[in-house]
């Protein structure tokens, strides 16, 4: 009896317990500015989960206090906007955090034909869209329009967005090579076009801060310097192309006995690929011309050249630009001796002696995982992430492939496809970017 006496009331005391802790309320005593700092640290499909807790937790992603407590997160884990073959109306995203798929809420951005100055615009508006991605930087990304010379950039993670003020009527008319984004801070952010025919190459830049594109820059022809990665001397079809001839068309005959021309035919989205870096505290745009070499911009001295052919002409081979480390890197996917090869390369620029300038492989994916694009036909579109990884789409109509690099390591992993509806996504390209509520466009 006596045990049972002091059983019940170690119940009742236990009871009285949890009541006395179920009293402290997280919505009455935690501090407002703490609470933002707390949450501002949770990844950011985690706080949009957080959003569902209560009212107050929902309200916090409005808050002016809270996108500042956000600034204060020095980096995020990146996620990849993935670029579909078709289905341009939905937004997928790889989060190289949880290592796992995402499909964004906000549809994606639209505009507004009607709206001539800069604007917000909703990215749920029911006007039609033409909008591809071409760009991305910090928490942005950019687009352009398929029937103009107009360019959107937009927040995937809150969908806001807003259209660029109109293209200078000089340079809409000119073809252009490449589109790159800078962002300085997550307030203020550059749109920089290369445009031209080939030796006459001219900038233009858009200041978001300002609001206006700023005068056209031309720029003025300088001779590569290096070899070939060969280590021999550049030949015929490298001077033919060298100094300025980039657009020429080459043709040559493959294994196979085909005529095949140099002149590159990328996917929509990766057409105007191209990277941004800063070396000694000059601003540099990386792209690649129309035959496949590597043309740098200095947009400082107001310059460019063209770097040495990284392979012989005659392999057939699909390249790519990316910016990873804080310099210009060259991914080539080549077939030589009736097998496929996946490598990864930077130019030496650091060398004193101009001989020793010259492409040097960092990275080989490995040769079981690259013979099975042998004879695929396919194209590849990278893009770098952080400080040492790269995220690779192999595609064609025999292959379709995910791959992270990590440079580190020299350690390649397949990422797992996207499956909706029992079927899986197929993807052209992807765009780095930092998954930031704060980031303003």
């Amino acid at each position: 009896m006596v045990i049972e006496q002091a059983q019940s009331k170690k119940r009742k005391y236990n009871h009285e317990e949890n009541d006395r802790m179920m009293g402290f309320s997280i919505e009455d005593q935690l501090n407002q500015d703490l609470l933002e700092k707390v949450l501002s640290w949770l990844p950011t499909s985690s706080f949009y989960r957080s959003r569902s807790v209560c009212k107050r937790w929902n309200s916090v992603a409005e808050s002016a206090s809270f996108r500042l407590a956000c600034q204060q997160v020095p980096t995020r884990d990146p996620w990849f906007f993935m670029v579909h073959n078709s289905h341009l109306d939905q937004s997928t995203v790889f989060d190289t955090l949880q290592s796992n798929w995402k499909h964004l809420n906000n549809k994606r951005p639209r505009r507004n034909r009607a709206i001539e100055q800069q604007s917000i615009v909703s990215a749920d508006s029911s006007i039609s869209n033409d909008l591809i991605p071409v760009a991305a930087s910090g928490g942005l990304v950019c687009f352009r329009s398929t029937g103009s010379c107009a360019f959107v950039v937009s927040n995937p993670v809150t969908g806001a967005s807003r259209e660029l003020s109109a293209l200078p009527a000089t340079a809409q008319n000119q073809n252009i090579h490449a589109i790159a984004m800078n962002s300085s801070s997550r307030q203020s952010y550059r749109l920089v076009l290369v445009s031209g025919e080939l030796p006459n190459l001219a900038v233009s830049v858009y200041e978001s801060g300002k609001d206006y594109w700023e005068e056209e820059i031309k720029l003025k022809s300088q001779k590569a310097e290096g070899k070939a990665a060969d280590g021999g001397e550049e030949d015929d079809s490298t001077e033919a192309t060298g100094g300025g001839g980039g657009d020429e068309v080459l043709y040559f005959l493959s294994k196979t006995g085909d005529v095949v021309a140099t002149n590159m035919q990328r996917s929509p989205s990766k057409q105007y690929s191209s990277v941004i870096t800063v070396k000694n505290g000059e601003e540099i745009i990386y792209f690649l011309s129309s035959s496949g070499t590597v043309v740098a911009c200095n947009l400082v001295k107001e310059t460019f050249f063209e770097y040495p052919r990284m392979l012989p002409v005659c392999y057939e081979y699909s390249i790519d630009v990316v910016e990873c480390r804080g310099e210009m890197l060259v991914v080539v996917l080549s077939e030589f001796l009736e097998t496929a090869s996946l490598r990864v390369w930077r130019f030496s620029e650091e060398e004193k002696e101009e001989k020793d300038r010259t492409w040097r492989q960092i990275a080989v994916m490995p040769l079981y995982m690259s013979h099975e694009l042998y004879g695929k036909k396919a194209d590849i579109n990278c893009v770098g992430s952080g400080d040492e990884k790269l995220m690779i789409c192999v595609n064609s109509s025999k292959v379709s492939r995910y791959l992270i690099c990590d440079l580190e390591t020299n350690g390649w992993t397949e990422l797992p496809k996207c499956v909706v509806d029992g079927k899986p996504k197929e993807f052209m390209s992807a765009f780095s970017f930092e998954p930031r509520i704060e980031a303003c466009v």
